[in-house]
C-alpha cells in the first residue's frame, strides 16, 4: 500500500461510493494527536454543486483553465482538513497537563497542523486501498477567506489543504518525480549527523 501511494492529478467523473468516502473519514479521525486534543475538522463536499462552489471559491481569478485543472476538478469528491490551534491550547490547559497559560513557546512545531497532516496521510492510504486517486494540495492564500465566507469555517480552523478523491484516469507522472526519490542512507543518521 505505501509503495502504490501516489498524488493522482486526472479521475474519471463515476462517483464514489458514500460508504468509501466514510471509511476515508473515518480511517482519518485514527491519527494521532498530541494529548489525543483531535484539534481536527474535514469539510467533506461530494455532490457536483458543492466541488463545483469549492473550485470557484479556491481558484484565483483567471486561474483554472491549464491541463492540471481539468484533470483534478472532474474529482467528485473533495476534503478539506482544517486544524485547530484553540483545541490544542484547550487541552493541554486541563488538569492533567497543566499549561494553563496556554503559552505557544511551550509547542516546539505547531502540532495541531502536523497532526491534521497525519490525519490527511491516512486519507491518501485509505483512498489507495479503496482502489481509488487522491490528491493532497493547497488553496492559495489570496482564496482562503473566499474560501472561509462560501463554507462558513469558522476563524478558529486554519485549512491546511484540500483532498481530492476519485477513480484514477490516465494520467503524466509529476515532472517533479525526475529529482527521483532520496536514498533512505542520506536521510536517515545513525546515532549521530552524518555517521
Amino acid at each position: 500500500m505505501v509503495r502504490r501511494r501516489r498524488m493522482v492529478r486526472n479521475y474519471r467523473t463515476d462517483p464514489v461510493d458514500p460508504a468509501v468516502v466514510d471509511r476515508i473519514l473515518e480511517h482519518a479521525v485514527h491519527a494521532p494527536s498530541a494529548g489525543f486534543s483531535q484539534g481536527w475538522a474535514f469539510l467533506r463536499l461530494d455532490t457536483p454543486t458543492d466541488v463545483a462552489r469549492f473550485w470557484t471559491a479556491a481558484t484565483p481569478s483567471g486561474g483554472g483553465t491549464d491541463a492540471w485543472s481539468a484533470g483534478m476538478r472532474r474529482a467528485p469528491v473533495v476534503i478539506v482538513a482544517m486544524s485547530c490551534r484553540r483545541a490544542y491550547l484547550d487541552r493541554y490547559a486541563e488538569p492533567d497537563k497543566g499549561w494553563t497559560d496556554r503559552d505557544e513557546s511551550r509547542w516546539p512545531v505547531p502540532y495541531w497542523h502536523i497532526d491534521t497532516g497525519m490525519a490527511v496521510l491516512l486519507m491518501l492510504q485509505t483512498a489507495v486501498d479503496e482502489g481509488l486517486g487522491a490528491c493532497f494540495f493547497g488553496i492559495p492564500p489570496e482564496r482562503l477567506d473566499a474560501f472561509r465566507s462560501e463554507f462558513g469555517v469558522p476563524d478558529d480552523h486554519t485549512p491546511i489543504g484540500a483532498v481530492t478523491v476519485g477513480h484514477r484516469a490516465a494520467d503524466r507522472r509529476s515532472p517533479s518525480l525526475k529529482r527521483g526519490r532520496r536514498r533512505v542512507d542520506d536521510v536517515v543518521h545513525r546515532g549521530h549527523w552524518g555517521a
